[in-house]
């Protein structure tokens, strides 16, 4: 159940009055200066009971919509002749900003599910955790993975994708649909997750100044914005709602939901390209992420170039991974519609909240921005859900 911002500040007041150590797997530490090495040794040798950690030391905190820190773990020998990993890298809700923003929608909570229920079920190239835990309690969580830094490469905008990547994108992103296309455990107890329209109203209630943030946003990038598209400013947020309640009327999927290009990264053996950030893993239309993650990682001219080939091969990748492969032209518009809630995220990106951290840098946030809003404007997305707005 989702959380006001005034429960999530009471929740972290009282936590912030004494830092309590963690010794066993089933706490969440509730900052970094929690963790012990009893909690790691519980959490990272639990199937090996002759090896314990020793020591360990944290690294330098990187904020973000998350604090990001890595830890560099010290084993016994058994330890050390398991190979259990030397670095860990880990995302956490130390700040009240962080724990309003990953608590108002149960966003830290999903993460941690995706991890516990349903990361194991799935064949796609995607981060793996060693442990994932949530504290409805105190809001805290946190999720602690095998550094992955010398074995791949992480995206951004700068990154440069040829055709064959553009494909492992949407094949990714066709198996993650394909799995539980239409299942009847999404939502259950088994895939405990919100359908989008649900986030996204719960969202709009714990932070309800968002759509003028996101207004606000969208006019500071005008320089980035086409000039025909920025002329009707006016019916973005309208459509961007539109693009929300449509998928109360297509098939659902597990859908990651934030498939932005920085939350992709390319295996160092062989080029694959995989997902992390689970935070916003939610019951939705395939569409969103396609046209999210697309539009975000190809450059403008490789999305015009690319478009048609490119969608009409991840509609034969989601047919052979289970889903069921819609005609051409109606998954076209699905993906026209979908672009304005993906604009949104970063619109508030741009120009966030009082109650949220700064999450990107300026130069990523205008990039995507341009990309996404040039594929509006070219695709008259505006003009994708009939009868006018």
């Amino acid at each position: 159940m989702s959380a006001d911002v005034e429960a999530i500040r009471r929740a972290y007041e009282a936590d912030r009055q004494q830092v309590r150590p963690v010794t066993h797997a089933g706490q969440v530490p509730s900052t970094y200066e929690a963790i012990t090495p009893e909690w790691l040794t519980a959490i990272l040798c639990r199937d090996l009971p002759d090896a314990r950690v020793t020591g360990f030391r944290l690294d330098e905190r990187d904020d973000g919509s998350s604090n990001r820190r890595r830890i560099f773990v010290e084993y016994n020998e058994a330890g050390q002749a398991a190979g259990l990993p030397p670095r860990l890298f880990c995302k956490a809700a130390e700040g009240l900003e962080n724990r309003i923003v990953l608590g108002v929608s149960d966003t830290a909570q999903a993460e941690a599910d995706f991890y516990n229920l349903a990361r194991g079920r799935l064949d796609i190239q995607a981060t793996r955790a060693v442990f994932a835990g949530f504290d409805p309690e105190t809001f805290a969580y946190i999720i602690v993975m095998p550094d992955m830094a010398d074995a791949v490469h992480f995206c951004d905008e700068r990154t440069r994708l040829d055709w064959d990547g553009a494909v492992s994108l949407v094949t990714t992103l066709a198996k993650l649909h394909g799995a539980f296309f239409e299942s009847p455990e999404l939502g259950s107890a088994t895939l405990p997750f919100k359908h989008w329209p649900r986030w996204w109203r719960d969202m709009m209630k714990g932070a309800p100044d968002f759509p003028a943030f996101c207004d606000r946003g969208f006019h500071d990038a005008e320089s980035v914005i086409p000039p025909r598209l920025y002329a009707r400013a006016a019916e973005i947020w309208p459509a961007t709602e539109r693009s929300v309640t449509r998928h109360l009327d297509l098939p659902r999927s597990l859908i990651h939901s934030d498939v932005h290009f920085k939350n992709w990264y390319r295996t160092n053996d062989g080029g694959e390209l995989g997902l992390s950030d689970w935070q916003l893993a939610t019951v939705g239309h395939w569409s969103r992420d396609y046209a999210f993650a697309t539009t975000t990682a190809l450059t403008v001219e490789q999305r015009r170039e690319w478009g048609e080939e490119l969608l009409r091969t991840y509609l034969d990748r989601l047919a052979a991974a289970g889903g069921e492969r819609p005609g051409y032209d109606d998954a076209l518009t699905n993906v026209r519609q979908q672009l304005l809630s993906a604009l949104a995220f970063w619109t508030i990106t741009l120009r966030p909240t009082d109650d949220m951290p700064a999450m990107q840098p300026e130069r990523t946030t205008f990039e995507f921005i341009r990309r996404m809003a040039t594929a509006i404007d070219d695709l008259d997305s505006l003009s994708a859900f009939g009868g006018g707005l």
